[in-house]
């Protein structure tokens, strides 16, 4: 994704043979298994981002694995092109599938792959997408080339909220190579965010970090908790205590 005077570009979707196949398979195995009424549930649940198909995850994934069964492993261009075209498709489950293919291909990528997940991060966003694409796909990208982190300072600072999530999610696997004074510095740049989702992420990651240096977290707490939100600092000293 290229960024223009006119903010960033779409990322274009590469010709892939093997998406065509993905895709081919998906809907087919989708589309027949859609249960309407659960569908209603679900998009009420997730407060209408998207129309559903009403399928549960366990039931979504066996049919994922049937879909991707005998495939080869993609290429950088082939995760780009099921992603984008899963992405187009309006249906929330085929944009879970986009997010669990990533998530298991992810080391097939390079650093040029950072700016479709931030097509995905911001279109169609919330929570459900954001925070496995933040952790498990932005998160491995940043960790496999450190230069990437430049970006996550500059999405820390995004008017786009889910930016900011992500930028603040993406080291939660770190455990004892997180980069605790960029956490830090990212939850202190936005501790007066007006944005439940934003002050959650505060307080998620803090918390996560707490499992490998609870000390740390509660001193920066003592020294900085009053700047927060309570919201933040309770999720942040959930499993550690004052």
């Amino acid at each position: 994704m290229r960024v223009t005077e006119d903010g960033p570009v779409t990322p274009r979707v590469p010709d892939s043979p093997l998406a065509d196949t993905v895709l081919e398979r998906l809907t087919a195995a989708y589309a027949p298994a859609a249960d309407p009424a659960r569908a209603d549930a679900m998009r009420a649940y997730m407060k209408d981002v998207a129309p559903f198909l009403g399928l549960p995850t366990p039931a979504r994934r066996a049919l994922s694995r049937t879909v991707e069964a005998g495939l080869p492993r993609p290429s950088e261009a082939d995760c780009t092109a099921v992603a984008l075209r899963c992405w187009d498709l309006p249906e929330r489950e085929y944009h879970y599938f986009a997010v669990d293919y990533l998530r298991a291909h992810v080391r097939r990528c390079s650093s040029g792959f950072l700016p479709v997940t931030r097509h995905l991060v911001t279109t169609v966003p919330w929570w459900d997408t954001v925070d496995l694409l933040a952790a498990h796909v932005v998160g491995a990208l940043v960790a496999a080339d450190p230069a990437l982190t430049a970006e996550m300072d500059r999405w820390s600072v995004d008017d786009d909220l889910w930016l900011v999530r992500t930028a603040l999610l993406h080291q939660l696997r770190y455990k004892e190579h997180t980069d605790a004074e960029r956490l830090f510095g990212y939850c202190l740049r936005q501790c007066g965010h007006p944005d439940f989702f934003v002050r959650k992420a505060i307080g998620w990651s803090l918390r996560e970090y707490a499992r490998t240096d609870p000390d740390a977290v509660r001193a920066f707490l003592a020294r900085e908790g009053d700047r927060f939100a309570p919201l933040s600092v309770r999720e942040a000293l959930k499993n550690i205590g004052a």
